[in-house]
């Protein structure tokens, strides 16, 4: 039996959404092509036109109609019920960070956000609490940092600043981590794994497309890459989503050389939408090592900077 699927203005009053039609009818598009035949338990057949599901396949899968998904796939999630939603991400084989962003579609779509989405700031820049920059310069044995779902970069401690020095040295990437990716050169050199470097960036960007769609400059972000960088467009198009909250990462760094770091990325519980990221280095390993030395280099350089007299007692 499918679903009996009520219409919207039956089960609840009338909510203004977003009309996000086309990002919905691309991200399910592009998930079903992703799907092989044999990984659905399907036959692969020898007529087959398109790479992955054909609509009818997923629309079984998920125990609707083939009407109903196409309409789904057409980009109408506006009062789609949970439990449909769930069946078509089973049918689908989204991972977490894909249910996720398909949930924050249908919301978006419907309106049902609109009282818990917060408001954005529209003229004044946020700033960290003290006691935030306080909690960050405590950390001293990795760089540790405050990003934003855009990769800008918002607060950090001492290491973190050194340890992006090249991201805060040019002021056309302004302290954003996807600009220093796709427009500044010396990303090439200072990320060994620049593809998956770009990969995370543009699925951390595509995912706060989805949560947050009201956001303006991460509109305007994502056209200013798209119009400058070929690469970016084309991972754009992919549709790609992540939860990005602890792995490792190889990076070189211009004055201590190669350095491969851990990472955990937390929640900011008193300011939803941000993260604190924090790197450190497997304990004795040639990256402690380095992490030590760009810690004295920054000392050296404050030394240098401040040319404070020594004394002796």
């Amino acid at each position: 039996m499918y679903r009996q699927c009520t219409p919207p203005a039956a089960r609840r009053p009338y909510r203004r959404g977003v009309d996000n039609r086309e990002e919905v009818r691309e991200f399910l598009t592009s998930r079903r092509a992703k799907i092989a035949p044999e990984q659905a338990g399907l036959p692969a057949g020898t007529r087959r036109r398109v790479p992955g599901l054909r609509r009818s396949e997923v629309a079984a899968l998920a125990d609707v109609s083939v009407e109903y998904y196409a309409k789904l796939e057409r980009g109408n999630l506006a009062g789609v019920s949970p439990a449909v939603l769930e069946a078509v991400a089973r049918a689908l084989q989204l991972d977490d960070a894909e249910r996720a962003h398909l949930l924050h579609l249908a919301q978006t779509a419907d309106g049902s956000d609109a009282l818990t989405r917060p408001r954005r700031r529209a003229t004044r820049k946020w700033t960290p609490h003290r006691s935030l920059q306080w909690t960050l310069d405590a950390i001293t044995a990795g760089p540790a940092f405050v990003r934003n779902g855009r990769l800008d970069l918002l607060a950090a401690n001492q290491l973190a600043r050194a340890f992006y020095a090249d991201v805060y040295a040019a002021p056309g990437n302004q302290a954003n981590l996807a600009r220093f990716n796709f427009l500044d050169p010396a990303s090439r050199r200072f990320y060994p794994d620049w593809d998956l470097f770009a990969d995370v960036a543009v699925a951390i960007l595509r995912t706060e497309a989805g949560r947050n769609p009201y956001d303006k400059d991460l509109h305007d972000l994502v056209g200013e890459l798209s119009t400058r960088s070929e690469e970016f467009r084309t991972r754009w198009g992919a549709h790609d989503v992540r939860l990005h909250g602890t792995g490792t990462k190889r990076f070189h760094h211009s004055a201590v050389g190669e350095l491969t770091l851990a990472f955990e990325g937390l929640e900011m519980a008193a300011e939803p939408g941000l993260t604190l990221t924090v790197y450190t280095a497997e304990p004795g390993s040639p990256s402690e090592e380095g992490l030590r030395l760009l810690a004295s280099w920054i000392a050296t350089q404050e030394a240098g900077t401040h040319s404070e007299p020594s004394t002796t007692s």
